[in-house]
This record gives structure tokens, sequence and C-alpha cells, in this order.
């Protein structure tokens, strides 16, 4: 599977829970980090949790490995590394804080299928 699809596929999975404002950023020309980032966020710490689970057993169906996570425990801020795909699922307030979308200003942003074919449709 192509990096843009398995980052597609993330963004897809935090849908399924009602992640709020999913927003997939390239970043593969701007760090040497990973290619994309997926930041959405949650209305509780509790939704953040519940997010976190399902992404982790959906890409582990799928066959993707997680690398590394943190802050799962807390629910504010959890980071999981799945290589060339990160995934920040944040508590609103906390996303609102930390601005990851404003440090990455200069990263592309890729729309998700429904939203892209919403507006060919208009």
């Amino acid at each position: 599977m192509k990096t843009i699809d398995k980052a597609r596929l993330c963004l897809q999975v935090v849908g399924e829970r009602k992640a709020l404002s999913p927003v997939l950023l390239e970043v593969r020309k701007l760090s040497s980090i990973t290619d994309y980032f997926l930041v959405a966020s949650g209305n509780s710490s509790r939704q953040v949790q519940a997010i976190v689970r399902h992404v982790t057993r959906r890409l582990k169906e799928s066959g993707f490995r997680l690398y590394g996570i943190e802050g799962e425990q807390e629910g504010h801020w959890v980071l999981m590394d799945y290589g060339d795909v990160v995934i920040h699922i944040f508590y609103q307030p906390f996303r609102e804080f930390y601005d990851i979308e404003g440090l990455w200003v200069e990263a592309p942003r890729i729309r998700p299928a429904a939203e892209k074919n919403a507006r060919a449709e208009q």
C-alpha cells in the first residue's frame, strides 16, 4: 500500500469514531521525521482514548505496525507513530493550545475523499 493510501486509511478510521476536525498534513518535504501528520481531536479524554483504541485495532487488522505511542493514559494528547504516518489525537482544548496545524502551516492539507466528492457534486 502506498503511503498516501495508508494516510487516507488513518483519516477514515479516526472519522469512524467521530473525531473532530481531522486534518491530514503532508510534511515529507518539510520534515525528515515522517511523511504525514494526522491531527484530530475529541470532546473528552474518554473519547480521545476510544479513538486511539479504535485506530490501534483497525490499523493492526490492516497489517500496520505501531512503533510507539505516548499519552494514552491521560488522553489529552496521544501521539501514535506508524512510521510514515504520525497521528496526533487531542482533547480539544489541548489541540487549540498546542496548535500543531499552525506550526505546520506550510504543509499541504489532504482532504478526505468524501469532502472532495461533495465539492465536486456542487
